[in-house]
């Protein structure tokens, strides 16, 4: 009997694995008509990377104007849903700062990210610059300074300093 129970619960965990993987959607290609999830501005007329967030049970990604939006978003207790999947733009494979591209996507989870930069992201605020190539973001920080972290290391109050603000100004009665 266990020789015909262990195959097929090994059988079965291979097949949840597969699903699995198999649910993890790709990046979508940016068009004129995506609109930034937060401000509700169409994400290809500012400048800088991007950022699509797939939620799972969802067909189209949310969008994000600047990459420190897409970190907010992931901070937020109270997101719209389940992350399935995140996308940035690969800025070492982008034209230049004014077109990052299209379908230049890379995985959040893989990519190296140059924060405190003097370089202000899309929607004028600090930026979190994704490279899939280490020696790309290297080179940035080299030309423009700041350091280098991971997607999961951007400090939420790098991604809304207000907040951080706003948070202070809460706990002092609104003083400043």
């Amino acid at each position: 009997m266990n020789r015909i129970v262990m195959p097929l619960v090994v059988a079965l965990a291979l097949a949840g694995c597969r699903e699995e993987t198999a649910a993890v959607p790709t990046p979508t290609r940016m068009t004129d008509e995506a609109l930034g999830h937060f401000c509700q501005m169409f994400v290809a007329d500012h400048p800088g990377p991007k950022a699509q967030i797939h939620l799972k049970g969802y067909e189209a990604p949310l969008w994000f104007s600047q990459v420190t939006d897409a970190v907010s978003y992931v901070h937020d207790p109270e997101r719209d849903g389940e992350i399935a999947a995140i996308y940035v733009s690969d800025m070492g494979h982008a034209e230049s700062w004014a077109v990052p591209g299209a379908d230049n996507w890379a995985a959040a989870d893989t990519v190296r990210l140059v924060i405190e930069s003097e370089q202000a992201g899309g929607m004028g605020l600090p930026e979190a610059i994704p490279f899939s190539d280490p020696a790309d973001a290297d080179a940035f920080v080299q030309e423009h300074g700041g350091r280098i972290v991971g997607f999961t290391e951007v400090p939420q109050s790098y991604a809304h300093p207000q907040m951080d603000t706003m948070n202070a100004d809460a706990m002092n009665g609104g003083m400043h």
